[in-house]
């Protein structure tokens, strides 16, 4: 009966406990308010972005801190942007709930590489895109770049990215200063468990142990 105690814990908790996996999902180099990039935890726990960084193609750690974003939850989208953040939560119209940071001087370009790092300085995710089809992505001006499926994320190939539009499968819309984008959503974060899973969970261990100390 232990064993079988055992097995249903690591069972219930072992989605909890899973290693979060950070990947850039989403990128706009030119347009609108200001360029931005977004980072989403594909994971199904959370994870603490302090000492975690961002660079484009010169590729050093350090560069832009993302320890402002702090701890990132499951599901949970993030992004950068060189403008000031309340500039561009007014243009997009973003809650309190979305973190963003704002005020990164690396501008990225036409042609250019998106880095991720932990904080180790290990790179995490990578993104080397170009400004067309021909060249190796899609052209993000005034239009969000996003992956076109979940293979993609990570793959570091993007060509497997498309152009957003209205309505598409992350709800873009179109900002105050006529971009088009999802900053804060991606349609590929893991759904986080809800609290009443556990506790189901913890209520059905706890009738077993009872049963168990019954037959004892």
């Amino acid at each position: 009966m232990n064993k079988l105690i055992a097995l249903l814990i690591a069972a219930g908790l072992a989605p909890q406990m899973a290693h979060a996996e950070v990947r850039i999902t989403e990128w706009m180099y030119s347009g609108g308010s200001g360029e931005f990039i977004e980072f989403t935890n594909l994971g199904s726990s959370a994870i603490d972005f302090t000492g975690w960084s961002y660079d484009d193609d010169s590729r050093l750690p350090g560069v832009f801190d993302l320890s402002g974003f702090g701890l990132v939850g499951a599901g949970e989208s993030v992004v950068i942007t060189e403008i000031e953040a309340d500039t561009f939560r007014l243009d997009w119209n973003l809650g309190a709930s979305v973190k963003v940071l704002g005020g990164y001087t690396n501008n990225i370009g036409r042609a250019d590489e998106l880095n991720l790092f932990d904080a180790s300085g290990s790179l995490v995710d990578r993104l080397a895109y170009g400004d067309n089809s021909a060249a190796g992505g899609p052209r993000t001006q005034g239009v969000s770049g996003r992956a076109s499926s979940e293979a993609a994320l990570g793959a570091n190939d993007a060509t497997q990215w498309v152009l957003s539009s209205v309505g598409d499968v992350e709800g873009s819309y179109v900002s105050l200063s006529g971009a088009v984008a999802s900053p804060g959503v991606t349609a590929f974060a893991a759904a986080v468990p809800e609290p009443e899973t556990y506790a189901m969970l913890l209520a059905g261990l706890g009738m077993i142990g009872f049963a168990a100390r019954r037959r004892g």
